[in-house]
């Protein structure tokens, strides 16, 4: 499972792949003390974790402050947009799913966590669907259902398509949490196409329903577009885990660009599409 690749892949694929050389984030000065440790750092990984799940679901997130604001105005393309029946049924397909919570009684969202550690850790058995294991994946505690509240099971469902669709790389070391950096991905997204409205009202949110109404698997690629991505920025940006805000900001802000370029009419044509297969 692509959970992350080796630096030296990371490191190369994000020089080829990164945001203006103008960009504040790359002229950031680096502490000097950054925190260093592996996945087997049980401990390290649950305080990891624990900042993650404050700042989505905490009183004064930065996430609140992150997703309120754009690069982008409204402008004649988002004011004459029309949702045709067709594109409306795809919409209200993907809002389905987006309403859906994650239900830790629910067989098929038993099977779904289940499949996750197989494509993560094939070769280690689960113990049980309640585990320490699961902080070893990047997940806040025992019990991965408590990390749902933000996002729901089509978080779970994103990272699951991740792992059948692009399967690859070696696990290395991890800077981050994998499971819940997902989880903060998939809620980036649906907040940055204002998906939760009746049509989006934003210019990469048009471009993406376009792209949903020839893709219907659009919303699950362009999470994992935006994995990648937020992997790569990581790297290139030296990052430690308390600049996981910014770092996302900038897979954000990158990723808006390209839903807003003239010639997106394919979720293949986003230039990052290309990190997929690097």
């Amino acid at each position: 499972m692509r959970l992350r690749k080796s630096r030296q892949c990371f490191s190369s694929c994000s020089s080829r792949h990164r945001v203006d050389e103008d960009d504040v984030y790359w002229k950031r000065k680096k502490s000097s003390e950054e925190l260093e440790w592996s996945h087997n750092s049980t401990r390290v990984i649950s305080q990891l974790t624990q900042c993650f799940a404050n700042a989505m679901v905490g009183p004064r997130s930065w996430i609140a402050g992150l997703f309120t604001r754009s690069p982008y105005k409204r402008n004649d393309k988002v004011l004459d947009f029309c949702l045709t029946p067709h594109l409306e049924q795809r919409l209200q397909k993907l809002q389905e799913r987006m309403r859906t919570p994650f239900d830790e009684t629910r067989p098929d969202h038993q099977e779904a966590l289940r499949s996750l550690w197989n494509a993560a850790f094939p070769d280690i058995p689960l113990k049980g669907l309640i585990s320490e294991q699961w902080k070893d994946m990047g997940w806040q505690g025992a019990n991965p259902s408590t990390d749902f509240r933000g996002c729901g099971f089509i978080s779970l469902e994103n990272l699951l398509f991740f792992s059948r669709t692009y399967p690859g790389g070696q696990r290395a070391t991890w800077e981050y949490p994998f499971a819940v950096a997902g989880i903060n991905v998939s809620f980036m997204l649906i907040q940055m196409l204002d998906l939760r409205s009746e049509k989006p009202r934003c210019l990469p949110g048009v471009t993406f329903v376009k792209l949903l109404g020839e893709d219907e698997s659009a919303f699950d690629v362009l999470f994992c577009i935006a994995f990648e991505m937020m992997d790569a920025q990581w790297l290139a940006m030296r990052a430690s885990y308390m600049e996981f805000n910014e770092v996302l900001q900038v897979t954000r802000t990158q990723l808006e660009r390209e839903l807003s370029l003239e010639d997106v009419h394919r979720i293949k044509d986003l230039p990052a599409y290309n990190l997929l297969y690097q």
